[in-house]
């Protein structure tokens, strides 16, 4: 997935709570046996979601939502089943009843807000994105604007992504993410002049970053600047060796 493309999305998994006790001799309440297994039906579900066996992280979640289907992060793990598996209304419906019974969770607002936008619904995932980005509780604003940046950018809506970009790099000026998208747009933009400024202020401040560097190499192509492309290239290769990025270098005999 290349940066212009790319938003940032959290899974929910949820970890069993142990059954422990107070100096060995009073056992803390116990979980309900239902709801525990809930948990781990959540856990198996979202981890056979990652590998991409969408039948069995169906039947799992499907199974937790009738052992609790008061827990929000089991609708939010079928949402995502349903997203990736194609079926819009269903994952619309569980995001939605994540949302109703989590009000508050920016993580479960962030993975709605994710879905609105893949799904051309653009005004609706960076009104969240904002509003997840204010939230007392949430703890990476940066992460919120660069998405919702994300989002208006895959719009073309080039100015309102400016903003969010520029707004999380001020937010946390050692975020990567928002540094290369901004150097795309403005290479987008044929803008190569702001594009150089900005990476050359994140490089200048903070330790070199595979995106980072591979939006400079792309920078000095379009400034036809041979020097600071052998500059990035050889950096990004020596330290990033392994990353997509370096691997998608055309070397030269």
């Amino acid at each position: 997935m290349n940066t212009g493309q790319r938003l940032l999305t959290l899974i929910a998994v949820v970890a069993l709570s142990a059954c422990v006790s107070d100096d060995g001799r009073k056992p803390l309440k116990q979980e309900d046996p239902k709801e525990a297994a809930a948990k781990l039906n959540i856990q198996l579900g979202t981890a056979y979601l990652q590998q991409g066996k969408f039948s069995l992280a169906r039947e799992k979640l499907e199974r937790s939502a009738k052992q609790n289907p008061k827990d929000p992060d089991v609708h939010t793990s079928l949402g995502l089943l349903y997203d990736r598996t194609g079926d819009k209304p269903l994952a619309d419906k569980h995001f939605r009843e994540a949302l109703r019974l989590a009000p508050d969770r920016p993580d479960i607002s962030n993975n709605y807000a994710i879905y609105l936008c893949k799904n051309n619904r653009v005004d609706e995932g960076v009104e969240r994105f904002a509003a997840v980005a204010t939230n007392k509780y949430y703890l990476t604003p940066e992460v919120a604007l660069s998405n919702a940046g994300v989002c208006l950018r895959g719009a073309k809506r080039l100015d309102e992504a400016q903003q969010k970009f520029i707004a999380a790099i001020k937010a946390k000026p050692n975020y990567s993410e928002p540094t290369a998208q901004l150097a795309n747009l403005y290479l987008e933009r044929e803008q190569p002049a702001e594009a150089r400024k900005v990476v050359d202020t994140y490089l200048s401040a903070f330790r070199p970053n595979a995106d980072v560097l591979y939006a400079g190499v792309n920078v000095a192509r379009a400034q036809k600047d041979k020097m600071a492309e052998e500059k990035f290239t050889r950096t990004l290769r020596l330290e990033f060796a392994d990353s997509p990025q370096a691997r998608s270098l055309k070397r030269t005999p």
